[in-house]
């Protein structure tokens, strides 16, 4: 057996409780066994197998207790202590006695007050078991949403590169189609000179007819000057030549319209074509500006996430260091008031946590359905 002399009496336990003794400096209110010494006679004696033996007896025991101390030096103490201690009256031992009952009823109402600690540690730990599934659905979350938003400015980033290549190429269309307008007016300009041209001929040809007549009208035709050197065959020649300038220029003129035609041609289609990209651009625009709308709120959205999440690892955090200072107060028995505030302020801690979660499950469950699918991400969560 360990022997504990408490005041008047000896306790005694099982041999194990000497390391527990010896390593938490406290002993266990429930021995196996109260010996009171008051009125007793201590004494050494000697045994055969035990070298350092002591003899306590009284009138009213059923025989003697026999000890064993484990060298001469601590003989001479226990026989110096437990003789002091048997110094004491029968007033002293009942005293004794009340007071191994308080505390046997101290250490009942500690364990009932224990277990009820206890029960409610389950109840939070079972919160807190829900409130990191909770943090790992948000941390889910905010996987999806980072993906999300990556995905957004792939897109944001292929729009203004198509929104680039759509501008390069109005701008090589305006410049088409201002090049197409600068030779459409060249051509105009040429049309214009062209039929003038051809209106001057057509003048000079009327007056050298006029001519004509008039000479072969006047002049009788020559016998002996060759047909080549006659005046009329000169001006059947300039007439000719007038004739064939002027069907040049009429070709000429046919293919400076033609050409024109061609012009207008391509320049309404380059201006389909600049209005096809025009709207093209706009509906990009609109696109980008729109997934920009997009990418700023979920931006917001995953800032209310970080925000939301990191508010709730704090609470957390707080919670469990609260729960783990609670099981370090239930797990000692050396209480004292300071212990017992310390343990009521977790305890209150921990209950307004609780109360906190459970008015936002009510505020939620209360919310109606349309509220409820309108409502960001966190909320939901």
């Amino acid at each position: 057996r360990f022997f504990i002399i408490k005041e008047s009496f000896l306790l005694y336990y099982a041999e194990s409780e000497k390391k527990s003794f010896e390593s938490n400096k406290y002993f266990n209110i429930h021995p196996k066994g109260v010996i009171p010494l008051g009125g007793c006679i201590v004494e050494p004696k000697e045994e055969a197998n035990m070298p350092y033996a002591i003899k306590i007896s009284h009138e009213d025991f059923h025989g003697n207790i026999v000890l064993a101390a484990e060298s001469e030096f601590e003989q001479a103490q226990w026989l110096e202590m437990l003789q002091e201690s048997g110094k004491v009256t029968w007033k002293n031992a009942q005293l004794g006695e009340a007071m191994i009952e308080s505390l046997e009823a101290q250490g009942l109402q500690l364990a009932k007050e224990k277990q009820e600690y206890l029960d409610k540690l389950m109840e939070e730990t079972e919160e807190l078991c829900l409130q990191r599934e909770q943090k790992e659905e948000l941390e889910r979350l905010n996987q999806i949403l980072e993906a999300e938003k990556q995905r957004f400015e792939e897109v944001v980033r292929e729009l203004r590169l198509e929104q680039e290549e759509i501008r390069r190429e109005l701008e090589l269309t305006a410049r088409s189609l201002k090049g197409v307008e600068e030779e459409k007016k060249e051509l105009r300009s040429l049309t214009q000179s062209l039929q003038n041209t051809l209106e001057e001929l057509s003048l000079e040809k009327q007056q050298m007819l006029e001519m004509l007549e008039e000479n072969e009208s006047q002049v009788p035709p020559p016998t002996s000057p060759s047909k080549e050197q006659s005046p009329i065959w000169g001006l059947h020649c300039s007439l000719r030549q007038i004739e064939e300038k002027m069907q040049q220029l009429l070709q000429e003129k046919l293919l400076a319209e033609k050409r024109m035609k061609e012009n207008e041609e391509r320049s309404r289609a380059l201006e389909e074509e600049r209005e096809f990209y025009s709207s093209q651009s706009q509906a990009l625009q609109n696109s980008l500006s729109e997934l920009t709308a997009e990418k700023q709120q979920a931006e917001r959205d995953l800032k209310a996430e970080v925000k939301v999440r990191m508010d709730l690892e704090k609470r957390l955090r707080e919670a469990e260091e609260a729960l783990q200072s609670l099981e370090q107060g239930l797990n000692s028995l050396d209480c004292n008031k300071e212990k017992e505030k310390k343990m009521k302020a977790d305890v209150s801690n921990l209950r307004k946590f609780f109360e906190e979660c459970i008015r936002n499950a009510e505020l939620e469950a209360k919310m109606p359905v349309i509220m409820k699918n309108s409502v960001y991400i966190h909320k939901a969560a």
